[in-house]
């Protein structure tokens, strides 16, 4: 069977509309990390106060991505993304214009933004709709590439924050999620092959299925590795070696850029040489990287090195688990998305504050990393359980035209 080429097989304004969507929801989801160093000197956070509120955004965004996955398979999801969209840039006027100088209003907001992390859950079905299976790596690759909104975040919110204040970047912030929101209504389309509306409780049926709660757990190890490094840091480069706020944001930024830039490359190599394969050699890189990092490394630019070698093994194991979640559950996507989604985000909740709550009892951030190491062993382990499995069944070649 004579493949279609990528850009031919799908709509291109839909999936870099999507991209553009993602990717500056995700650069408000995680908004508060970069900042954390400076809003923490004005408010007065201990190392576990500081840890919780960039893991509050990233614990919020995983429940709504369940949510927000029920409303893309009931509205499409381009509605639902408009409701998304709304929701956020609201609640960044009320941060702007309000008073966030309590640990507790900083709390609420941040559950506010969970709405942006949601962003997941509509982004990728969005685009996912559009292609067929041998191309859904490269497509949700694309998409999913909206995680270099972190990069955006820790590259630009400590600098503005010194010239116009912590509490002003929120608004500066409304301008270019103006401009998505602008893109999206116009070039973002649902595709026409959509899948029927189902009940809720139908969705919950997928959680009958072994398979799902596999796919929820490698995604947690992946994306919450991902997501809560994104988040913390920042705070980790300042604590550890004293780097400035604004230094410390752009050693994250070069981290998180390397592991968002290279989640389309792991989709695309998953969808060569198969998901399992990409995905198993990541999560041994993943340890591997995580506990040198642990060991407190004696220079912020070995430490950054080897963070950076750790998101590029992460990110492309993002890629890979989104090439296999459309092979097993193509009709379930909507649902599917949020579910796993929602487990990346508790992964990532777990990892940022687990680091805060080191700090804080340790006086160090080794143990933290150190379990989280832990968390992609056990992953590699789960896999190999499963591959021969999958690839008997519905990744044979019988079943599918994409490697498994």
């Amino acid at each position: 069977m004579q493949k279609t080429s990528f850009w031919k097989a799908g709509h291109t304004p839909t999936l870099l509309s999507s991209f553009f969507y993602f990717d500056l929801s995700f650069m408000v989801w995680v908004i508060l990390g970069p900042l954390a160093v400076q809003i923490s000197a004005d408010v007065g956070l201990t190392p576990a106060q500081k840890g919780l509120v960039v893991a509050t955004p990233l614990l919020a965004g995983a429940l709504l991505r369940m949510v927000m996955g029920v409303l893309v398979d009931a509205l499409q999801p381009k509605k639902a993304g408009v409701i998304g969209q709304i929701i956020v840039m609201a609640g960044l006027v009320w941060a702007w214009l309000g008073d966030l100088h309590s640990y507790h209003a900083l709390l609420a907001f941040g559950i506010i933004l969970g709405v942006a992390g949601a962003a997941f859950a509509v982004a990728l079905p969005l685009a996912s709709r559009w292609y067929p299976p041998e191309h859904q790596g490269m497509a949700l690759g694309i998409a999913g590439a909206g995680n270099s909104g972190t990069a955006l975040a820790a590259l630009f919110a400590p600098t503005l924050a010194i010239h116009f204040g912590w509490q002003n970047v929120f608004g500066l912030c409304l301008i270019p999620l103006s401009v998505a929101f602008v893109v999206y209504l116009v070039f973002a389309k649902d595709a026409p092959n959509a899948p029927p509306a189902k009940s809720l409780v139908a969705y919950l049926q997928v959680l009958k299925d072994k398979d799902a709660w596999w796919f929820m757990f490698f995604y947690s190890v992946t994306f919450g590795g991902f997501s809560g490094l994104a988040s913390s840091l920042t705070i980790y480069f300042n604590g550890q070696y004293g780097l400035s706020p604004v230094t410390a944001g752009y050693f994250t930024a070069a981290c998180v850029f390397a592991g968002s830039m290279v989640r389309p490359i792991g989709g695309r190599l998953a969808d060569r040489i198969g998901g399992i394969r990409t995905l198993s050699l990541m999560y041994m890189l993943a340890a591997i990287f995580l506990l040198i990092a642990s060991i407190g490394l004696p220079s912020p630019i070995m430490a950054a090195l080897v963070f950076v070698l750790a998101m590029l093994s992460l990110g492309t194991g993002n890629g890979a688990v989104f090439q296999l979640v459309p092979q097993r559950f193509r009709k379930e996507i909507g649902v599917m998305t949020g579910l796993v989604g929602m487990a990346g985000g508790i992964g990532g909740f777990y990892l940022a504050s687990s680091l805060g709550y080191s700090k804080q009892l340790t006086g160090t951030y080794q143990a933290g990393l150190i379990l989280f190491a832990a968390l992609a062993i056990v992953a590699l382990i789960g896999l190999s359980t499963v591959k021969k499995r999958w690839r008997t069944t519905w990744g044979s070649a019988a079943m599918t035209n994409a490697k498994i």
